[in-house]
């Protein structure tokens, strides 16, 4: 009975992480093309949740990353599962409640480490894959900024004799593009953090944890982790798309699509890589990059400070609150 009661305990858990995700990284998709008005908020979350479904249910290789290659197979439990769901939830939950964006699956990650350092010490984690977690939290945004940059020097230079009227409004439909395609990229790279929880609950249930990185993955885990991460995008987080879409730098049409396609272009990459990269790392250093191209002080950057506080907070928080449920819990159970 304890064993079913904490199999769906960790699958509810994991539908309540990727609402949260949904929540808070709505504004990774949106926030841009509804700070240059190009698409009225309604359109634009909703084109974002039906893209994050189709990009949530597409890709496996994020979600085995995340199942098979955070903890050794001996330390895949229960306990460590749930204690790092538990604190990557509570703490989007807070940050969105803040309008902080912030990276949900780094948090996981960062919990689920701590948790299996709590149950089965240092040498539960598998710190290779750590580290190449953790060195995202730099490139992404670098790559996003930089790209950013790139992009709108190129547009400007392409259509510098093209009247601003015009390219408001060629801009505007094309950020129907980039807004699909940065939704879908975001549900193939964040959307599959609970597909892989799922599979890690699958596998402790059935006793297989040994054969999770190349265990099929149930239809049905996909089909529910999409629909929780594209609900959790249609209700949107609204003081999230504020922060991103209006207090990082004031956008039009042409900048809201530069940031978007150069974010989405990494976050594509990274997840044929199978790398756990934060849509929300890319997005903002994109929105920095085209706000730079102004000048240097179109960017707010005390905004931007606060945003790269809580990207480095993510870590330790969840780290702790990690650890602190797993050792409650190993106690307990």
């Amino acid at each position: 009975m304890l064993e079913l009661a904490l199999l769906g305990v960790m699958i509810a858990a994991a539908i309540g992480l990727g609402l949260v995700n949904g929540l808070n990284d709505a504004a990774n998709a949106v926030a841009a093309s509804i700070g240059s008005r190009a698409i009225s908020p309604r359109n634009a979350v909703t084109l974002a949740a039906v893209l994050n479904f189709t990009g949530a249910a597409t890709g496996t290789a994020v979600a085995l990353t995340i199942a098979a290659k955070i903890l050794a197979p001996d330390a895949i439990s229960y306990v460590t599962a749930i204690s790092g769901l538990v604190a990557a939830i509570v703490w989007g939950a807070v940050a969105t409640r803040l309008g902080l964006p912030v990276s949900i699956t780094h948090g996981f990650v960062s919990g689920l480490a701590a948790a299996g350092v709590a149950v089965a010490g240092w040498n539960a984690v598998m710190w290779n894959k750590i580290e190449v977690i953790g060195s995202s939290v730099v490139i992404a945004p670098v790559l996003g900024f930089v790209g950013g940059i790139a992009l709108m020097v190129a547009l400007f230079w392409i259509f510098r004799r093209s009247a601003p009227t015009r390219m408001r409004v060629v801009f505007s439909r094309l950020e129907w593009l980039t807004t699909g395609f940065l939704a879908y990229t975001h549900g193939l790279n964040d959307g599959q953090m609970p597909i892989g929880v799922i599979a890690m609950a699958l596998a402790i249930h059935t006793g297989h944890v040994n054969l999770l990185a190349t265990a099929p993955i149930p239809w049905w885990a996909r089909i529910v982790s999409a629909l929780a991460i594209s609900l959790g995008t249609a209700v949107g987080g609204w003081r999230v798309i504020r922060t991103v879409g209006l207090r990082i730098t004031d956008l039009e049409p042409v900048q809201g699509f530069a940031s978007q396609a150069s974010a989405a272009s990494v976050i594509e990459i990274a997840s044929l890589l199978g790398i756990p990269v934060s849509t929300t790392h890319c997005v903002a250093g994109a929105t920095m990059g085209v706000g730079a191209t102004k000048r240097l002080s179109a960017v707010r950057w005390g905004v931007s400070r606060n945003i790269v506080l809580a990207w480095i907070l993510t870590f330790p928080i969840c780290g702790v609150l990690g650890w602190l449920i797993a050792t409650l819990l190993n106690a307990v159970l």
